[in-house]
């Protein structure tokens, strides 16, 4: 998202610097000896920040604040967004929150720095003003998404594609967004509740594979579209997949995407025709009681019908399944490790839930003293993510077992074994990411 907004800006006539100190592996005193090393004058920081790491965040921005004490330091992304006030009530040094999607936010904010005017009349922050917070007019979502940069030039230009890895793509591959909002309404998911709302909008098929072609000229062989859902409008997907056809990207370029159980074959046919090569579906559960409580909008019957066809279409699927939501016990624990060695989908991943601040999930874990609301506790010592959530009957601890537990027994299958074999004979950089996992059991 940082990209995004970063190319709106560039491309409204601002002059950008960019580091991705997490890609680079820099910790904080070698991320502060690059940003000293460019233009003393910055006017502008814009740091992105998530629940685990905002503690963290914060005492970074404190100590770009000293260094340059004039600059207006502002924050993004969910946390932030979904906690505005208490943000800022952490330091005197984070002078602003972004809520919500920021692309035009920065845009407008950056206008009033260069132009000298009162940032307090740009849309969509939160502000520290005396001993008050002050929010100015939200600032609507962007419409014409077509108006971004691609992401893929920002790449080109100033990062490094090789810094960059997703387990489930081939390496090195590059993430794109091709839309925004999810017109669906699961309680846990963090982005429709926090950034981008539900309401669906999304770049033209002929923008998208615009960005296609630009990569295939330039980059990697495998794109990752990140989009929530980027099958909710399927009249586009064929329209972008026909595109990729006739163009001949097909051949070129493979992709992966999340897309939800109600896809059906004559989608997976074209999306396997434009060079798809795996889906993501949230399966989350066996349990259709859990699945109301989550309001998921599935049945569990969906997924049989999806993962067959699927495997008629050819394509592979990565699903990812949770433990810990309203309704859990062991018993739906199991009904979701059953469903799963049923489904026998070509990846599976199973994770304890997360509830984020900003989520209905959220509110539902902390009203019941479910959940640690310490958000350092988010994070293990190693960067990854901790278990802070604990209901009757079912412990953290518990959670993590379990999902350890539904790992191994999916994976050490003498059949599911041969299988990857299998895949990985077809497909050699495959066969070493089959390797890599197997050694993380």
């Amino acid at each position: 998202w940082l990209i995004y907004a970063a190319l709106y800006s560039e491309k409204n006539g601002h002059d950008i610097r960019f580091l991705d100190a997490p890609a680079k592996q820099l910790n904080e005193e070698q991320a502060l000896e690059i940003i000293q090393k460019g233009d003393n004058t910055y006017s502008l920081f814009v740091l992105d920040t998530s629940t685990p790491s905002i503690k963290s965040d914060v005492r970074f921005a404190e100590k770009i604040k000293s260094i340059y004490p004039k600059s207006l330091i502002v924050l993004v992304g969910t946390h932030p967004s979904a906690c505005a006030e208490e943000t800022l009530g952490y330091s005197s040094a984070v002078d602003a929150i972004a809520i919500g999607e920021y692309d035009c936010i920065i845009k407008e904010l950056a206008d009033a720095i260069d132009k000298e005017g009162d940032f307090h009349n740009v849309r969509g922050l939160c502000l520290r003003v005396g001993d008050r917070y002050v929010r100015t007019p939200a600032m609507p979502p962007m419409k014409n998404l077509d108006d971004l940069p691609y992401a893929a030039q920002f790449i080109k230009k100033k990062l490094d594609v090789n810094d960059y890895f997703f387990a489930a793509a081939t390496y090195p591959s590059i993430q794109i967004f091709t839309g925004r909002g999810c017109p669906f309404r699961c309680n846990f998911c963090v982005y429709p509740q926090t950034m981008h709302g539900h309401a669906f909008r999304a770049r033209s098929a002929e923008n998208v594979v615009g960005e296609f072609e630009y990569i295939a000229n330039n980059f990697v062989k495998e794109v990752v579209i990140e989009d929530d859902t980027f099958t909710a409008n399927k009249k586009r997907v064929l329209e972008i997949c026909h595109l990729l056809v006739v163009k001949g990207l097909n051949k070129r370029l493979k992709w992966l995407c999340n897309a939800r159980v109600d896809l059906d074959l004559e989608m997976m046919k074209a999306m396997k025709k434009a060079g798809c090569r795996l889906i993501i579906p949230g399966i989350e559960s066996g349990s259709q009681q859990i699945l109301n409580n989550i309001k998921k909008g599935t049945k569990v019957e969906q997924f049989y019908t999806y993962v067959s066809n699927a495997k008629k279409a050819g394509l592979l699927i990565h699903a990812c399944y949770m433990v810990g939501n309203n309704g859990e016990t062991k018993e739906t624990m199991n009904e979701t490790l059953n469903l799963a060695l049923e489904l026998n989908t070509d990846t599976a991943q199973f994770f304890p839930l997360i509830p984020y601040p900003g989520t209905e999930a959220y509110e539902w874990a902390k009203e019941n003293g479910y959940i640690e609301t310490d958000y350092e506790k988010y994070c293990l010592a190693d960067g990854t993510h901790n278990t802070v959530l604990s209901m009757p009957g079912l412990s953290s601890e518990e959670m993590v077992a379990f999902c350890n537990m539904a790992r191994k027994k999916y994976y050490l299958r003498m059949s599911y074994i041969f299988h990857r074999l299998k895949v990985g004979l077809c497909n050699p950089s495959d066969l070493k990411r089959s390797f890599k996992a197997f050694g993380r059991l």
